[in-house]
């Protein structure tokens, strides 16, 4: 495109080039110093999705991935078939991202998948933000332990993050891998434990805080960029997905849209990095007729309130996970059901957040469900 082209001639609303034109824009070459459709949006009063189809017709390599181009200038991401076969030998040979609670890993098909969406639905209080920060930490696991080695990406639209916290149940699993490590005399396991401090789990926890919808949009949109530019990241945490999208809307189409376009990026990340992508989500409660219903967890509702646990967003957005898992409150003991999954059959699991993190419930922490 010719870099001096006026705005006038790209196809766009005329509102739309009146706002550009307002605040100084008059030709694709000046479209093309923008940072990107965050300061885009800001500058010219435009709405996110407005500033991204500017950028696609003006700049195409300001929006990345986003615009349909991998990171780094590559073509166009491929729509070739693979066979059924390949999508066997790729599942069977997913890595896993344990969560150091035994019953929900099982649940899980060993722990979360890899290349794969994980959306964990519940209340506040049950343990998203725990879980979040535990995967964040055990995707880190040196393989010495059959872990993943890897680095993870935290994005916080809540606040819920703490680093306290996190400091807590990182120096749990540093002792626990050093137990494991003397336990079995093991020279590269004793090495790899002796390598991963405290400060080293830190530092593999990438965080990011944004504080409205177009941040959190754009920040699913950097992560192509990030995620080459830091190959060592395996998981990426969005906690929670739901947040700034549940605040009114005056265009609940717009929503719709713009949690699609989120969706599709997510699904694409997962599938083209090889990483873990896990999402929170909340829950709205639905309710139904008096006697015989059943929550989402799978047990049975109270037959005065009669009500359902859904997640958040409606069925609209119910496709973006491979793999959903409520969790939820059950006789005051925390319990997890796989809601959707391809692979796994739907069952339920019980956990513990304990002041070393979460954990299996059966012994209060069981080692049966951590590395060795």
């Amino acid at each position: 495109m010719d870099p001096r082209l006026d705005i006038a001639g790209l196809p766009l609303s005329p509102s739309v080039r009146h706002k550009l034109q307002c605040a100084g824009f008059r030709t694709t070459a000046e479209l093309a110093g923008v940072a990107g459709p965050v300061e885009l949006a800001t500058e010219a009063q435009l709405t996110h999705e407005e500033a991204l189809l500017v950028l696609k017709l003006a700049a195409p390599h300001s929006v990345g991935q986003a615009g349909g181009r991998q990171a780094g200038g590559g073509a166009p991401t491929s729509t070739a078939a693979v066979s059924a076969r390949q999508i066997l030998e790729r599942e069977e040979s997913a890595t896993r991202i344990i969560t150091f609670a035994e019953e929900l890993d099982a649940v899980l098909g060993r722990g979360v998948e890899t290349g794969a969406i994980t959306e964990f639905c519940g209340v506040p209080g049950v343990g998203k933000t725990q879980l979040g920060m535990q995967l964040a930490l055990d995707v880190q696991i040196p393989r010495a332990f059959g872990g993943v080695e890897g680095q993870a990406v935290y994005i916080d639209t809540e606040g819920s993050f703490m680093l306290e916290r996190l400091c807590q149940m990182a120096d749990a699993l540093v002792a626990h891998l050093a137990r494991v490590a003397a336990l079995k005399g093991d020279a590269a396991k004793a090495g790899a434990a002796a390598a991963l401090t405290r400060d080293a789990l830190l530092a593999g926890v990438h965080y990011f805080r944004v504080r409205d919808h177009i941040e959190q949009l754009a920040a699913v949109e950097l992560l192509p960029n990030f995620l080459a530019a830091h190959p060592a990241v395996r998981l990426v945490v969005v906690d929670s997905v739901t947040f700034h999208f549940r605040q009114e809307y005056a265009d609940m189409a717009a929503r719709t849209r713009q949690l699609a376009q989120m969706a599709q990026q997510l699904m694409a990340l997962a599938g083209e990095r090889d990483v873990a992508v896990v999402l929170m989500n909340q829950v709205t409660t639905k309710l139904g007729d008096r006697g015989g219903a059943a929550s989402a967890g799978g047990e049975a509702a109270p037959s005065d309130v009669a009500a359902r646990l859904m997640p958040a967003l409606g069925d609209s957005w119910a496709h973006a996970a491979t793999h959903r898992v409520i969790l939820h409150w059950q006789e005051g003991r925390r319990r997890a059901f796989l809601y959707k999954s391809p692979t796994q059959p739907a069952r339920g699991a019980e956990y513990a957040v304990t002041r070393e993190g979460v954990r299996g419930a059966r012994r209060g922490g069981s080692k049966r469900s951590r590395p060795a």
